[in-house]
């Protein structure tokens, strides 16, 4: 370091010492936030328990999760890969973290590698592998997804739609097998059907339960879906919510949305207090709605997000009923889980509610959610049960079919 002018090249020994000091502070000071931060890195947020939490669904954000992100399908077609001008663009835009696509199944892709990621890391920003999987051979996808953490990434995504509906014995095994490869804080995020009680049969009990993805990434397309942004957002945190997970809404800029709602996008994830958001996909991003992601100085909105909670009344059918009911045994109230909101589910709910101090329905509402997300679920692992005398794969509601794609063709299947 050069000398200032202003004062004595050769200080008093005491202005040396203080100097000295004043220099060790600072080194603590900054040596103090990048240690947190390398540690967050590795915990990635930890593998809880579920439970209906705070903002966003409750848990922590790992930092890779936070501030804004953007999907890359093809490197190539995404400002013709050049790394350098890929990099600026991001930096321009507002964007922290790149998902990029690393695997397909069992395949790995080219595109993704530890130099590109390292570039991007000396670049200070995130680098997420992402993975569509099919669930026809769990073991060897989750070895083909473990690839992204060797090759540096900061993260992982796991890119599951129709192909795993009714797959919950496929889910517990790939997730297992993942979490033994990768190590059970390693950062991963399910990016899946944001409408939950569209789709009964998908396991997210499992891909987000105990051990399984500590980030929940639904993939909120609002545009090609139909709806408002208002809309899409209420209905994708009520239901994803009760899985307990940091909900980091992905979003859509393909197909040319109004730039004005893709700045609405932001407000509503800020206003669901969401520690994060992403937008599908860069290639096929167009100039206003890069502008959208990178405008500042956004207004503020409200909502009131204390009775978002999905209400399931007698006879209701689909994974939230299978979450709920392996709450209730961890409550220790011993009933199957099925699927179904069936009689002994009812009286289950009822003797709950009674003892808690809740009003006694018998069903699913929002005071009942509240206080059923606290307890720690008793988990069935499908994966053990095959034969006639054991107990079932899946549960009744896996046969249940989607009531309708929200998303025609999906982030992955059309892709």
């Amino acid at each position: 370091m050069q000398g200032n002018s202003k004062f004595d090249n050769r200080p008093s020994a005491r202005r040396r010492l203080l100097g000295w000091a004043l220099a060790l502070a600072i080194l603590v000071v900054a040596i103090g936030p990048l240690t947190a931060g390398a540690e967050q890195n590795r915990g990635g947020g930890g593998v809880g328990t579920g439970g209906s939490g705070g903002g966003g669904g409750g848990g922590a954000a790992d930092p890779a999760f936070a501030g804004q992100g953007m999907w890359i399908w093809y490197l190539s077609a995404s400002n013709h890969g050049k790394v350098r001008s890929i990099i600026r663009k991001a930096h321009h835009h507002g964007v922290h973290t790149l998902f990029i696509k690393s695997a397909d199944g069992r395949n790995t892709w080219s595109q993704f590698t530890p130099r590109l990621v390292r570039k991007l890391h000396r670049a200070h920003l995130n680098v997420c592998g992402w993975q569509f999987v099919y669930g026809t051979k769990p073991k060897a996808e989750a070895v083909t997804a473990a690839q992204a953490k060797r090759d540096g990434a900061d993260c992982m995504i796991i890119d599951a739609e129709s192909a795993y509906e009714g797959r919950y014995a496929a889910a517990v095994t790939y997730v297992k097998e993942l979490r033994k490869l990768v190590g059970r804080h390693y950062p991963i995020g399910l990016a899946p059907f944001p409408y939950v009680d569209y789709h009964p049969s998908f396991p997210y009990s499992v891909f987000l339960g105990p051990g399984g993805a500590q980030q929940n990434l639904p993939q909120l397309y609002w545009h090609t879906i139909g709806t408002t942004v208002a809309t899409g957002y209420a209905h994708t945190y009520s239901y994803n919510r009760i899985y307990g997970r940091p909900i980091e809404p992905l979003g859509q800029t393909y197909d040319n949305p109004p730039s004005r709602e893709v700045k609405l996008f932001r407000r509503y994830a800020r206003a669901y207090r969401m520690p994060g958001l992403s937008w599908w996909d860069w290639q096929d991003t167009g100039p206003s709605s890069w502008k959208a992601i990178g405008a500042r100085h956004l207004s503020r909105i409200h909502v009131d997000r204390s009775r978002l909670y999905p209400t399931l009344g007698h006879k209701a059918t689909g994974d939230p009923v299978v979450w709920a009911q392996e709450h209730l045994n961890g409550a220790g109230y011993g009933v199957r889980v099925g699927g179904k909101l069936n009689r002994e589910t009812s009286n289950a709910l009822s003797k709950f509610q009674r003892r808690r101090g809740i009003p006694r329905t018998g069903i699913l509402d929002a005071a009942t959610w509240k206080r059923l997300l606290k307890v720690r679920p008793k988990m069935v692992n499908w994966a053990r049960h095959h034969g006639k005398q054991g107990a079932p794969a899946a549960p009744a509601s896996a046969d249940l079919p989607a009531v309708r794609d929200e998303i025609p063709g999906g982030l992955g299947s059309a892709r």
